[in-house]
């Protein structure tokens, strides 16, 4: 519960740089992308592209990496710059405007090159809190042709303890090449995660069935039902999985969203 008494979102993110793009619910169509049949029968992979949020760029911008160093531009400007840290646009004085006294002056950077060769840190514009027990996975977005210039890398944060900006990291590929980014493309997917799934005793908790011949008959029962009597049935119904699924989410009881503020 939050001061007033209401619950509190899962995940709340905070619009840092004023006119940065608000994060927008992960679509189970990737924005159109997705094949029909896949989007129409696959619950799969509808149900992993609509999970988080998709996080955008603050503006659009781009790199160019000769192998050794990173040079920058964006809309507007004038011109190529050298990375090493550099402030988005302006917002060192947005920023100090606005802050407690005690803060002016410490405006996160908006890209930062990392030490190792073609490492680049990007920030979103946007910092993040979670519920408690609750982190964030930000991560690639689920599923969308990726930009075959760079990596995204993947990264989880505890954001019930951090709060902070939401950044990431990327891994330049091709040299001497512009490589752009666009508040129209989604960088990020940021999912919430909960504590538990991820803890050692989890991941360590998991059994293996080396051969077929060790299957047990319920096994073959729940192969059988799932795989070979829908195969035998010429009247089955089309996408039966997704169907059931649907129904289910429908009957159960929502998730709290996130908030953006």
């Amino acid at each position: 519960m939050n001061a007033t008494g209401q619950k509190s979102p899962v995940v709340t993110f905070y619009t840092a740089i004023p006119g940065c793009r608000a994060p927008l619910r992960a679509d189970s169509s990737v924005l159109g992308t997705l094949p029909a049949r896949g989007f129409q029968y696959c619950e799969s992979l509808r149900a992993a592209s609509s999970f988080g949020w998709y996080v955008f760029p603050p503006i659009d911008f781009t790199l160019q990496w000769d192998g050794s160093q990173v040079i920058w531009t964006w809309r507007g400007a004038k011109a190529w710059y050298p990375l090493t840290s550099a402030q988005f646009p302006g917002y060192q004085a947005v920023f100090d405007r606005v802050a407690p006294g005690r803060l002016k002056g410490f405006s996160p950077p908006f890209l930062t090159a990392a030490m190792e060769p073609g490492i680049v840190q990007i920030w979103t514009g946007l910092m993040i809190e979670s519920a408690e027990n609750w982190s964030v996975l930000a991560r690639p977005p689920a599923n969308l042709p990726r930009n075959l210039a760079f990596d995204v890398y993947e990264g989880i944060v505890e954001t019930d303890r951090w709060f902070g900006p939401l950044f990431t990291a990327i891994r330049l590929i091709k040299t001497d090449v512009p490589i752009h980014f666009s508040t129209e493309v989604p960088l990020l997917q940021v999912q919430p995660l909960h504590r538990s799934a991820y803890a050692d005793e989890v991941s360590n908790d998991v059994g293996l069935v080396s051969s077929p011949a060790e299957f047990t008959d319920a096994a073959w029962a729940r192969y059988e039902q799932t795989i070979v009597k829908p195969n035998q049935d010429p009247q089955r119904p089309v996408a039966a999985y997704a169907t059931s699924v649907r129904r289910r989410r429908k009957s159960g009881c929502p998730m709290a969203g996130a908030t953006v503020r």
